[in-house]
């Protein structure tokens, strides 16, 4: 299932959604609690929701740009791809971020 997603989540023009937890102790997954998450996929450092929305923890504090730039390098190596294909194109100061597959 994931490497199927992923296949799809690959194609130019694609667009992600993500709600990121920066700051955390390490990067992880959300454990799953609440009803919203409920039947979420878990895997290495993200939680999918569901199709291309996902929620992130990252160890990195949101100054400077490091969450992210970390947030980049998770998903970039979540979905098996080189960081340069990746871009935030919203939300660069908020906690939900949309990237844009290039």
């Amino acid at each position: 299932m994931r490497d199927k997603e992923n296949k799809l989540l690959r194609e130019k023009g694609v667009r992600v959604y993500i709600k990121v937890s920066p700051r955390s102790s390490k990067n992880e997954v959300y454990p799953v609690k609440s009803s919203l998450l409920r039947g979420a996929e878990l895997f290495n450092g993200v939680v999918k929701i569901k199709y291309g929305e996902y929620k992130v923890k990252l160890t990195a504090p949101p100054i400077d740009n490091k969450a992210n730039n970390m947030l980049i390098r998770v998903m970039a190596d979540h979905l098996n791809l080189p960081k340069s294909s990746l871009k935030i194109i919203g939300g660069k100061t908020a906690i939900t971020k949309i990237i844009e597959i290039l």
